[in-house]
């Protein structure tokens, strides 16, 4: 218990010295992360048994060569796919918008460093450094959230097209 209170007071600190735009970059990281988990359970634990059934129903077919069988087979490689396919868009598009919100956080960082200079002039560096870290800080958590998630999200996408050619190898059109 002592240990979960200690690493949420040095996410605490560190968010603090990033600034409130650290909250924004974990809330896409946590949302982009969940359903990076989604897609993986799916592909594992839900998919196999959609595919079987899919193999199943083209095998217990007795016509598998007529043009209407062919669209038929189409029909449903493309609705695993569409299955398979699903919040990767959503994924990707989580993945780029974590460096922008790291540069806004750049950006709100300076704004905060143009205010102390305003006020104080540019003679207190150690009110310019708080600001200045305040601005680094979200870039390199936007940063390191978007190469997180590019790594997953792509391996994610070469699964699915595994998947969608072991389906179609699966189902034979004689």
């Amino acid at each position: 218990m002592l240990y979960l209170i200690e690493l949420w007071e040095t996410v605490r600190g560190f968010i603090s010295t990033g600034g409130d735009v650290l909250w924004i970059v974990f809330g896409v990281l946590a949302i982009m992360w969940i359903l990076m988990i989604e897609r993986y359970w799916f592909m594992f634990i839900e998919f196999p048994t959609i595919r079987k059934n899919i193999i199943e129903r083209w095998d217990s077919r007795e016509d598998t060569t007529s043009w209407y069988a062919h669209r038929v087979r189409d029909a449903w490689i493309s609705e695993a796919s569409e299955l398979l396919n699903a919040r990767i868009l959503l994924i990707k598009t989580l993945v780029a918008v974590c460096p922008l919100i790291g540069l806004f956080g750049t950006v709100t960082g300076m704004i905060s460093v143009f205010e102390v200079m305003a006020v104080s002039g540019t003679g207190n560096p150690r009110l310019m450094a708080s600001g200045i870290s305040m601005a680094t800080i979200p870039t390199m958590a936007g940063m390191v959230a978007a190469l997180s998630g590019v790594f997953f999200s792509s391996r994610i996408e070469t699964r699915v097209r595994v998947e969608v050619e072991k389906l179609v190898d699966s189902l034979p059109h004689h």
